[in-house]
């Protein structure tokens, strides 16, 4: 069960190049845990790099690359740069991304995403191994081969523990997977508590039963949908971007079994049709209050941090939040703070 008085909070910056070491730094002095970057139109690992030059403290991390546009030899040696640069704050976040986009926009090859990715990490962890400890690499699995590693292509002695390997799931199988090989659990934001107790918790401990591992050896992290203000007015203009962030994913079929726990699968069918006729705009509608305080945080700036701890308590261990732009750092700050404190 996550601890509620180890709750880590963190915050996320663009990839493009020129923003980052201004705005990993700006999340540092608010009181930020982690900072981290996608694989959305620029590398993740490359910002990083720029993060860790101009931080001291603050972890870094991929939220996510893309595993299967690669392979478990290049992020293994990607991920040891890191650890090294940053004095041990990286932590790896990877996802599988889904078959289009793998077979067509990278042109890798795609089958069986669970067992694959099980293979990649458990692969990249013993190319590690070998160079931390000089052993013989000799990894054969049924997706993935590392049988050659010579003096000159091993990397100079790591003087941090290896970098913690975060995976993104959604659904029972990958979630299970994690449990059993990964570090942690990088979930998605539209999902609820009712979610993470019925379904994403129980299909982690099965994996942790497998590995023998604790809950409180693992990290979910979930990024929240969060609508605050200084007053009503302001928290009324602040739900309607996060109506309609939650309706853009309530029409993907993927997601339509958290809404079917809710009683809520029609919902799914009807932004589905919306999204096809290109009703964006008035899919946000669809999202009543009901909806929206079950996927989001949605809490005066005075009450919000409590509200966040509320969410999280026994479930998420660390969580991505972000404010609009009109609360000063100052403000953001002391309501990090107060997230992170026992009520």
């Amino acid at each position: 069960m996550a601890d509620r008085d180890g709750l880590k909070v963190d915050g996320a910056v663009s990839s493009q190049l020129r923003n980052v070491a201004d705005a990993a730094n700006r999340l540092q002095k608010r009181g930020y845990d982690c900072c981290w970057t996608a694989e959305i139109n620029h590398d993740p690992f490359l910002p990083l790099v720029l993060a860790a030059e101009h931080t001291t403290t603050i972890e870094l991390g991929t939220s996510i690359a893309v595993a299967f546009a690669r392979n478990p030899m290049t992020v293994a040696n990607v991920g040891w740069d890191l650890q090294a640069y940053s004095d041990g704050r990286f932590i790896l976040g990877l996802g599988s991304q889904i078959k289009p986009h793998i077979e067509n926009r990278f042109s890798m090859p795609w089958s069986r995403p669970v067992q694959r990715m099980r293979e990649f990490v458990l692969a990249m962890r013993e190319i590690w191994s070998c160079w931390r400890t000089g052993s013989r690499l000799a990894f054969e699995g049924d997706f993935y081969t590392h049988k050659l590693m010579t003096p000159m292509f091993t990397p100079e002695p790591l003087a941090h523990a290896f970098p913690k390997v975060f995976v993104a799931a959604v659904g029972e199988a990958m979630t299970e997977m994690c449990g059993e090989v990964a570090d942690g659990l990088l979930a998605h934001a539209f999902t609820t508590k009712r979610y993470f107790e019925e379904v994403t918790t129980p299909a982690l401990m099965r994996g942790m039963a497998r590995s023998g591992r604790r809950r409180s050896e693992f990290q979910l992290s979930c990024p929240l949908f969060v609508v605050t203000g200084n007053d009503e007015a302001e928290l009324a203009t602040n739900a309607i971007g996060t109506r309609k962030q939650i309706a853009f994913y309530a029409s993907t079929p993927a997601y339509r079994k958290v809404l079917e726990l809710h009683g809520w699968g029609d919902l799914q069918t009807d932004l589905h049709r919306m999204s096809k006729e290109g009703q964006w705009d008035a899919m946000g509608s669809l999202i009543d209050d009901e909806i929206l305080n079950e996927f989001a945080v949605v809490a005066p700036l005075s009450d919000v941090a409590r509200a966040v701890r509320d969410r999280c308590d026994g479930v998420i261990d660390r969580v991505m939040v972000g404010f609009p732009a009109s609360v000063d750092d100052a403000t953001v700050t002391d309501v990090l703070h107060e997230m992170r404190s026992r009520a």
